[in-house]
C-alpha cells in the first residue's frame, strides 16, 4: 500500500499534506477500512514546503517527447522527486541485478534528519531546480512562488 503524509487539523480531522497522498486517499471508497502505520513527522511545514517546491517544478518540466512501442512515455513525479534528490547530492550508488552501477535517492526522511541537514537538502533542491528547469528564474522568486502555493494549499 502507499505512504501518506497527513497532518492534524484542529477538529481532530487527518488532512493530506501533499499532493500525491492527496491524489491516493481520493481513490478510497467511501466507509471502506483501512489499516496504518502511523509515525509521527518531525516538521510537517518542512514536508509541505519541499513537496511545493518539487510541484512547481514538475509542473514546469516539459521532457522531450519518447515513444515506446507506439505509446508516449509520460513524466512520472516519484521519479522526478528521486532525480532531483539524487542531482541535489542526496543519492547512494548501489549495483543492480545486472551487476551495473546506479544511483538512488536517499530516504527522504525528516523525522532523523537533523535541521541543518534538511535545509541543505532544501537548498540544494532549489539550486537544481534553478540550473536545469526554471532557469530564468531566481532563488527569491521560487521562494515567493512556494510560499504562495502554502498559503492557499
Amino acid at each position: 500500500m502507499a505512504e501518506l503524509n497527513l497532518f492534524k487539523r484542529e477538529d481532530g480531522s487527518l488532512f493530506p499534506l501533499d499532493q500525491q497522498s492527496s491524489d491516493i486517499i481520493k481513490k478510497f471508497k467511501v466507509n471502506q477500512g483501512f489499516q496504518a502505520d502511523v509515525k509521527k513527522h518531525n516538521n510537517p511545514q518542512f514536508h509541505r514546503k519541499l513537496f511545493a517546491l518539487f510541484n512547481l517544478a514538475f509542473e514546469a518540466w516539459t521532457p522531450e517527447e519518447v515513444k515506446y512501442k507506439g505509446e508516449i512515455i509520460q513524466k512520472n513525479f516519484d521519479q522526478f522527486r528521486k532525480d532531483i534528490t539524487i542531482l541535489a547530492g542526496f543519492g547512494e550508488p548501489i549495483f543492480n541485478f545486472k551487476g551495473e552501477l546506479r544511483y538512488v535517492a536517499k530516504s527522504l526522511n525528516f523525522s532523523a534528519m537533523p535541521h541543518e541537514e534538511r535545509e541543505k537538502l532544501y537548498s540544494a533542491i532549489i539550486d537544481v531546480i534553478l540550473q536545469r528547469i526554471l532557469t530564468k528564474y531566481s532563488r527569491e522568486d521560487i521562494e515567493h512562488i512556494v510560499n504562495q502555493v502554502l498559503e492557499f494549499a
